[in-house]
C-alpha cells in the first residue's frame, strides 16, 4: 500500500497543537517506525523539535546503554551462563561519546549524536540533551541515583519540564521512575547492578547499588492519569503525540504508587 509521507511541516504543526513551544524543556521518547513514512526520517524528527523550543528551549531523550549490565540481570539473554564471565572481563567501558544507545529508537539514537547534544556519565541509564538546560540536566549523573533527586529526571522535575510521548506508551515513560523513588510501597528494594566504567585510566567492572524498578504497572500509571489530568494529544501519521506536565505526572504517580501498587 502507497503511503503519503510525512513532512517535518507536519511534524512542527502537530508538535505547536499539542503545546509545545519555544522556552520549553522537555523530555522526549518516540518511536519512529510507528509514525509511518517520515520524509528524512529521525533527522527530520529531532530538526523539528528543535525548530519549535528554539534556542532559549531544551529536549532531553533516553541515551540508556542497559545492556552494559551483569548478564544475571538478564538482559544478554542469548549467551549461555557458562559464557557470562567473557562479557564481564570484556564488555567495553562506557564512553559517552561513542557508546550506542539499546532500543531507545533511531531518534534517540540520532539525538545523542547530534551537535550540541550532551550526554550524561551514567555507563546504563545515560540521558542525552541539546539546548539552554543540557549542561545542567546531564551533569552529575551518579550510579548509584539513575531517577531519584539530583538526576537528570528530578532536575527536568524541578525545572517544571515537560514529557512528550511520540507513538510510545507509558512504559516507556521514564519520568515514572522518579515517582518510583519518592513512593513508600511495600515491595521497594534496592539491588546491586555492574557496569564497565573507566577508573584512574583503566577499564574495571564497578559494582554499585541503586533502587530496583521495573515499570510494569507504568501503563496503568498513564491511564489512570489521564482519566483525571489533561494530557493533549494530536497525531502525526500513525503515532498518538501525548504532551504532559511532567511534575503533575510525577506527584500523580506517587500517590497511586502509594495506594495500588503491588495490589494487583
Amino acid at each position: 500500500m502507497m503511503v503519503k509521507p510525512i513532512t517535518k511541516e507536519e511534524i512542527v504543526n502537530a508538535l505547536y497543537s499539542v503545546g509545545l513551544a519555544k522556552g520549553h524543556t522537555v523530555m522526549v521518547h518516540t518511536a519512529l517506525s510507528k509514525m509511518g513514512y517520515v520524509c528524512g526520517g529521525a533527522q527530520t524528527v529531532i530538526e523539528a523539535l528543535i525548530e519549535v523550543v528554539g534556542e532559549d528551549g531544551t529536549i532531553m531523550m533516553p541515551a540508556q546503554s542497559w545492556k552494559n549490565l551483569d548478564p544475571e540481570d538478564g538482559v544478554h539473554w542469548t549467551v549461555s551462563e557458562e559464557y557470562w564471565q567473557i562479557i564481564r572481563d570484556n564488555w567495553p567501558a562506557y564512553d559517552k561519546r561513542i557508546t550506542p544507545t539499546n532500543t531507545m529508537g533511531a531518534v534517540a539514537e540520532a539525538f545523542r549524536q547530534w551537535p550540541g547534544t550532551l550526554r550524561s556519565d551514567h555507563p546504563a541509564r545515560s540521558v542525552a540533551a541539546w539546548g539552554k538546560h543540557a549542561e545542567y540536566l546531564v551533569n552529575d549523573h551518579d550510579l548509584s541515583n539513575i531517577f531519584g533527586e539530583g538526576s537528570p529526571i528530578g532536575k527536568l522535575y524541578e525545572l517544571n519540564g515537560e514529557v512528550l510521548l511520540i507513538g510510545v506508551g507509558y512504559d516507556k515513560n521514564t519520568s515514572l521512575h522518579l515517582a518510583d523513588v519518592r513512593a513508600d510501597y511495600p515491595g521497594k528494594h534496592n539491588c546491586i547492578e555492574h557496569s564497565a566504567i573507566m577508573e584512574s585510566g583503566k577499564r574495571v567492572w564497578k559494582e554499585y547499588e541503586t533502587l530496583f524498578v521495573d515499570g510494569e504497572d507504568f501503563d496503568r500509571i498513564g491511564e489512570s492519569f489521564e482519566q483525571s489530568n489533561a494530557v493533549n494529544k494530536a497525531m502525526i501519521g500513525n503515532a498518538e503525540l501525548r504532551l504532559m506536565n511532567q511534575k503533575r505526572l510525577v506527584d500523580f504517580a506517587v500517590d497511586w504508587i502509594q495506594k495500588y501498587r503491588d495490589s494487583f
